[in-house]
C-alpha cells in the first residue's frame, strides 16, 4: 500500500498548480494599467506574481512602511490606512467583476492595508508607550512575528475570516477578511509580548 502522505503530495502541487493556473488565465485580459482599480487591486504589480502574491505584497507592504515610516505621524498613518481602505473597497470591487471573481488572488491590495495597520499598531522603539510594550524583545523580531503570524491567519483563515470571506460580494467583503487577520495578528502578538515580560521577570 502506497503511503497516504505520499500519494497526498501529488494532489497538494497539482491544486496549487491549478489556483495558480486559474489566477493567470483570470489576469490574463484584465491588463496591469487597463484601468485605475487594476492597478490598486494587484498591489502595483505583486498581485500578478504566479506563486505566492499575497505574501509578495505583504512583504512588499513591510518593505514601503520601512521606508516611509520615519516621515509618517499617527494621524498621517491614520488618513493612509482609513483611504487604503475605502479605495481598495472601490477597485476591488471593480476588478473582482472584471475578473469574474471576488476575491480573485491577484487582488492583493487588501494584504498591503492589512499589514500596514499590523506593523502601525505594533509596539516601537522610537515610542515611550512602545519601549515598555517590547520590554527586551527588538523591533525587526516582533515585525517579523507578525508577518508570519499575518501571512497564516490570512491563509488559514479561522472563524470569522473564513465566513467573511466566504459571503464576500464586493470589495468590502475582499478587504475585511484581511483586517480580521490583521486583528488576529496585534491580539496574538500583544498576548506573546505579555508572555516574554513574565518570562523575563520569571528569570531575573
Amino acid at each position: 500500500m502506497a503511503d497516504s502522505g505520499t500519494s497526498n503530495q501529488p494532489a497538494a502541487l497539482s491544486e496549487a498548480t491549478a489556483t495558480a493556473t486559474a489566477t493567470a488565465t483570470a489576469t490574463a485580459h484584465v491588463g496591469l494599467l487597463s484601468h485605475p482599480a487594476h492597478l490598486i487591486s494587484f498591489g502595483f504589480g505583486c498581485g500578478l506574481f504566479p506563486y505566492a502574491p499575497g505574501t509578495i505584497a505583504t512583504l512588499w507592504a513591510w518593505v514601503i512602511f520601512l521606508m516611509v515610516d520615519p516621515f509618517m505621524t499617527d494621524f498621517s498613518w491614520a488618513l493612509c490606512i482609513g483611504g487604503g481602505c475605502v479605495l481598495g473597497a472601490w477597485a476591488c470591487t471593480i476588478t473582482g467583476k472584471a475578473l469574474g471573481r471576488v476575491d480573485d488572488g491577484s487582488m492583493v491590495w487588501d494584504e498591503i492595508i492589512a499589514f500596514w495597520l499590523v506593523l502601525w499598531i505594533l509596539p516601537k522603539a522610537s515610542d515611550p508607550a512602545g519601549i515598555h510594550a517590547m520590554g527586551n524583545v527588538p523591533e525587526w523580531l516582533i515585525e517579523a512575528v507578525g508577518f508570519v503570524l499575518f501571512r497564516c491567519f490570512d491563509i488559514v483563515k479561522p472563524a470569522p475570516i473564513r465566513t467573511i470571506d466566504r459571503l464576500s460580494r464586493d470589495g468590502w467583503g475582499v478587504m475585511l477578511d484581511d483586517l480580521a487577520a490583521a486583528a488576529y495578528t496585534l491580539l496574538t502578538c500583544a498576548v506573546l509580548l505579555r508572555l516574554a515580560h513574565l518570562a523575563e521577570g520569571w528569570w531575573w
